[in-house]
């Protein structure tokens, strides 16, 4: 092993010097970092024992180099995980730039068919394994009870218990089987919420008996189908603890790990997220998630020396010295982490030997199998090249701003088979375009979520009132039609802009 790497007993119940207690520290650490090669800090951190990285969209460039990164990390230490948010759909980190070529969630859901589910997760799988990450902060098994949810929304596989118990349970097999691991989140189920943790404490409003009928299934399915991981979300839910879930004893360890089974690898959500941010500093949330059941810390951004990572380190060993964290149950979650280190490694023969992809087009076609149209009386809707009026509103964090600017989108799908197509964007507080303009050529209205934006649905209906004939696209979670005709696609991927630009244009490759 390089400096650093020297190997100590870590053993529950042995003697455990400054060293050993650092390296157990550090074990339970998976920090994020800026650039597309690993910085000097983080090599150094590597070798003293870090045991885990992820990646964001600033940390990607292209497939090749994707690979190096990830082998430059193993060079420090062979065991790291490296983690990525890749769920398909609106949350890709490997193709940020492009659009995911998968369908997300919610038209997995609406497609609701359980073998394509688990051949796009596979495939999700490969494109993950081929980077030599090891683990995928997937699959969402949040049943978006509330359609105003600003954070779920189209990451879930729906609002039924029972389908999404499904569609989580496939998913898992389609991402194991290509050698990478799952994980479940946002335990215990952040689909009934009305704010978004990246910005503050979301409160789960709900008796126990809701949550083991709605929010729980998912989870226990996915615990029955070998989920390697699984993610706590920073909810507050007073009906199991007064205290945020990432934090909570109750939830982590009495409900997670001995009521429902769970031994795998338990990983927070981002500490500098708001929800618990707002609460305790870095350290101090870092010490009573590992107190209450957690195994890994996840931190999205870290100071540029890394020294936000050693203050981490240190808080826990001080916790551990203090008896305020127990040693055992440090050396707990390092082993745990260790073990998902070797699971990735023993399924290398697994990657090795996969089938050669056999599945050309099939993101487009559960795409196009998840399209819903109202309204259309005849085919082709778009016979000549539309104004496409983007109307947005602001990504949720969880989309990763970092990957620089917004996607290709309808317009760019819509211009591939309507050359000439033209696009504004426009967001809260601006006025429409002037579609008296545009006499002559079609209207597109590309909005997303307007179920939850008043100032979005009545620039739509001021829109369709200058404009009757107006097409609405809706890329997000639908409501009621609106427009001549009203395309609900379920996702915003760019597998999913495709379908719809085909839908409306009746391309001949629509399926």
């Amino acid at each position: 092993m390089r400096a650093g790497g020297r190997k100590t007993g870590l053993t529950a119940g042995s003697p455990r010097s400054t060293d050993d207690l650092d390296r157990l520290a550090m074990a339970v650490l998976q920090p994020g970092f800026e650039g597309t090669a690993p910085p000097g800090w983080l090599c150094r951190a590597l070798a003293e024992g870090l045991g885990g990285v992820v990646l964001f969209a600033r940390n990607i460039a292209d497939p090749a180099q994707t690979a190096a990164l990830t082998a430059a990390l193993r060079a420090d230490n062979p065991e790291v995980i490296v983690a990525v948010d890749e769920e398909g759909g609106t949350v890709t980190r490997l193709e940020a730039g492009s659009g995911s070529s998968w369908p997300g969630n919610l038209a997995l859901g609406v497609a609701d068919d359980v073998r394509l589910t688990e051949r796009v997760a596979r495939q999700i799988g490969r494109l993950v394994a081929a980077s030599g990450i090891t683990l995928d902060y997937a699959p969402v098994v949040d049943v978006n009870a509330d359609p105003l949810n600003p954070v779920i929304g189209i990451r879930s596989f729906g609002a039924d218990p029972e389908a999404v118990s499904r569609h989580a349970v496939a998913w898992i097999k389609g991402l194991q089987g290509s050698g990478v691991a799952a994980c479940a989140k946002h335990f215990p189920g952040h689909g009934a919420t009305r704010s978004d943790s990246h910005l503050e404490l979301p409160t789960v409003e709900a008796p126990r008996e809701v949550l083991d009928l709605r929010d729980l299934p998912p989870f226990r399915a996915a615990i029955a189908a070998g989920v390697q991981a699984i993610m706590c979300g920073h909810l507050l839910v007073p009906a199991l603890d007064e205290v945020p879930a990432t934090l909570s004893r109750a939830v982590l360890t009495g409900l997670l790990r001995d009521e429902l089974g769970f031994d795998g690898v338990l990983v927070t959500d981002a500490i500098e997220m708001r929800a618990v941010a707002a609460l305790h500093e870095p350290g101090e949330i870092a010490v009573r998630a590992l107190a209450a059941g957690a195994d890994a810390v996840c931190v999205g951004r870290s100071s540029p020396g890394g020294e936000s990572v050693y203050e981490l380190r240190d808080a826990i060993v001080g916790a551990a010295r203090e008896g305020r964290l127990s040693e055992e149950r440090l050396v707990e979650a390092a082993g745990r982490v260790r073990r998902l280190a070797r699971w990735h490694e023993a399924r290398a023969r697994v990657r090795a030997a996969a089938a050669p992809d056999a599945d050309e087009g099939l993101g487009d076609a559960v795409a196009a199998a998840a399209l819903r149209m109202a309204g259309a009386a005849a085919r082709p809707v778009l016979s000549a090249a539309p104004l496409v009026v983007q109307i947005s509103a602001r990504l949720s964090q969880a989309v990763d701003p970092s990957a620089g600017g917004r996607r290709p989108g309808l317009a760019a799908a819509i211009a591939e088979l309507l050359p000439g197509t033209e696009r504004a964007e426009i967001g809260e507080g601006d006025g429409l375009p002037d579609l008296g303009t545009a006499a002559g050529r079609p209207v597109v209205l590309a909005v997303h979520d307007a179920v939850r934006h008043g100032w979005m649905r009545r620039l739509i209906a001021e829109a369709v009132r200058a404009r009757p004939d107006a097409v609405v696209v809706e890329t997000g979670v639908p409501g009621p039609p609106a427009g001549a005709v009203y395309l609900a696609t379920h996702g915003d991927s760019a597998a999913s802009m495709r379908a719809a630009a085909r839908r409306l244009t009746d391309d001949a490759s629509a399926s």
